[in-house]
């Protein structure tokens, strides 16, 4: 339940339209609700944060992320699974309707908020087209907290001239997301050319020596750029939703409009459109 929820609920009852009783009911299970043996889920988490509890998908059966799926979107008007599979969001979907697939993402999510326009200024850089999975969960994530994601791509230090046309892009961000596998080095180099934040995503992409994205993770919190920050290996989700509270600040608004401001309008995209990048298959 976010605010807007919340304040309605109390208007009702004010109002006459809606008992105590039946209100009680309502809040019961407000701060959390136990699904025996499988989850115990943070309803109130919009309140505090802004945004609902997400799904980790990567090691639930598809009836336990179909079951966490259905309770989540009975309190909430938005919804994120991540490294989820296919199997899991048709289970998923069967109990939640709307319920859409973003296969390259590896996420199920439901949006139901109204149309609404995406906060501008954070840029989300990948070093190679191998690094757009990680790329596009975090574009999703931050599509679901009311931002548009700028996207400069396959820029890596391979070819670093590629990068330079970006600059100006760069220096006007609020905030930078920047992916990249291997030696992970394009992330010290956007740190050097731009004053926002720099939050640096190291992917499991590469070769035996780069271990599994650990050989990147080195390179980046060993970075001598200052102003950049290290989020786990392919945690796309978390760099967005970082990205997301920055731009929030600096913007204005609250960080999704789950937690009861005016929801930032956004644009309304056909699905799988390149501008957003975000497929939809319900």
């Amino acid at each position: 339940m976010n605010e807007t929820q919340l304040v309605a609920l109390l208007s009702q009852v004010a109002g006459g339209t809606l008992s105590v009783n039946d209100a009680l009911g309502q809040l019961r299970t407000l701060p959390f609700e136990t699904l025996e043996d499988v989850a115990t889920l943070d309803h109130h988490r919009p309140l505090r944060t802004g945004f609902p509890e997400v799904i980790y998908c990567e090691g639930k059966t598809a009836e336990q992320v179909a079951l966490i799926a259905e309770r989540l979107a009975v309190r909430s008007t938005r919804l994120l699974g991540t490294r989820a599979t296919e199997a899991q969001f048709r289970s998923a979907s069967q109990r939640v309707p709307g319920l859409a697939w973003h296969e390259r993402a590896r996420c199920l999510w439901l949006d139901r908020e109204p149309e609404s326009d995406l906060k501008q200024g954070v840029v989300v850089v990948c070093a190679g087209t191998s690094d757009l999975p990680v790329l596009e969960e975090a574009a999703l994530t931050l599509r679901l907290m009311g931002h548009e994601a700028t996207r400069i791509t396959d820029v890596g230090v391979a070819g670093l001239h590629r990068l330079l046309p970006h600059i100006p892009t760069l220096q006007q961000a609020n905030a930078v997301i920047v992916i990249a596998g291997m030696e992970g080095a394009l992330a010290s180099v956007v740190g050097g050319l731009t004053n926002a934040p720099v939050i640096a995503v190291p992917t499991s992409v590469g070769y035996g020596a780069s271990f599994g994205g650990v050989a990147a993770l080195l390179a980046m919190l060993n970075s001598c750029a200052s102003g950049l920050a290290v989020v786990n290996i392919d945690n796309g989700f978390g760099a967005a939703h970082l990205a997301a509270l920055i731009n929030s600040k600096i913007e204005g608004g609250a960080p999704a409009s789950s937690n009861g401001s005016s929801p930032p309008k956004r644009q309304s995209q056909p699905a799988g459109s390149s501008q957003s990048g975000i497929e939809s298959r319900p």
